[in-house]
């Protein structure tokens, strides 16, 4: 019997069962980087050029190359208004998409900050939304990449459950300009959100409603 945690041995039973279609790579043996450049660096990411060695279960390596697109994590929010059941909704320019998409608010991490005071100052430069941490609900959705074959940019996703807050003037970049209004979440579930890190936040807490309301269906529910 295989030991571990559950989640170890449902990942040895799911090994076992991906390597009857293996082509003869050893995915239980680690890539090796054997060299890394920079090719491009911008404002806020930098490109690299890697050369990877595969080791194959005769213990050949094969070198293969990727670029990486090296990018600081970042935080994503889903912002409730427990008084009133409502949810904060953004709309900016998004140069992938090439419009100005409804979104949540979020923003890069600087290096070394703590993951919720990350969360807090992108919820106050580009809301003016400031919460009673004290009182304040928060429900780790959990970490995920944005795109992990082509950047290592991580997204620490959560939805924040506010109690009282208040609100302070925004602090924009020079180049920033994002529009933020509070709706009922029957409009936020029908807006058409493109970005991924975004709706996992949402669909998170769709299935949490769906559980609280159908928790005690003979109770009123805040969140039906």
């Amino acid at each position: 019997m295989f030991g571990g945690s559950k989640q170890e041995q449902l990942e040895h039973r799911l090994d076992h069962k991906l390597n009857a279609s293996s082509d003869g790579i050893d995915m239980d043996v680690p890539a090796k980087v054997i060299s890394s450049e920079t090719v491009y660096t911008g404002r806020i990411f930098h490109v690299d050029d890697m050369r990877i060695a595969l080791t194959d279960k005769q213990g050949k390596e094969h070198e293969i190359g990727r670029q990486v697109l090296r990018h600081a994590p970042c935080v994503v929010m889903l912002v409730h208004d427990m008084s009133t059941d409502r949810y904060l909704i953004e709309r900016e320019y998004r140069a992938g998409s090439d419009m100005f998409a409804y979104g949540l608010p979020a923003g890069l991490m600087d290096e070394g900050e703590d993951i919720m005071d990350a969360a807090l100052r992108e919820l106050a430069e580009e809301t003016g939304v400031v919460p009673d941490r004290d009182t304040m609900g928060v429900d780790f959705v959990g970490d995920f990449y944005s795109s992990e074959g082509m950047t290592d940019e991580l997204a620490h996703i959560m939805v924040l459950h506010l109690g009282p807050f208040r609100r302070e003037q925004r602090h924009f970049d020079a180049d920033e300009h994002v529009e933020s209004a509070w709706i009922p979440w029957s409009d936020l579930a029908a807006t058409r959100i493109t970005s991924s890190n975004s709706m996992i936040a949402i669909q998170h807490e769709a299935l949490r409603r769906l559980i609280a309301r159908n928790s005690d269906k003979d109770k009123p529910s805040l969140f039906s």
